[in-house]
């Protein structure tokens, strides 16, 4: 019975990053653009196209 609850997982709640409207987790630097609070921290490279 006690493990019953651990079936209702939730998917972490994602917002939209002001920058580039990208979906991120909050409280985290942007992964599309590398913002965090309206600064850039994380310089983001283009990736190569194969």
């Amino acid at each position: 019975m006690r493990r019953a609850y651990n079936s209702v997982m939730a998917l972490p709640q994602l917002s939209t990053c002001p920058q580039c409207a990208a979906p991120y987790v909050p409280h985290r630097v942007c992964p599309a653009c590398g913002y965090y609070k309206g600064r850039q921290v994380v310089t983001i490279s283009p990736k190569a196209k194969a």
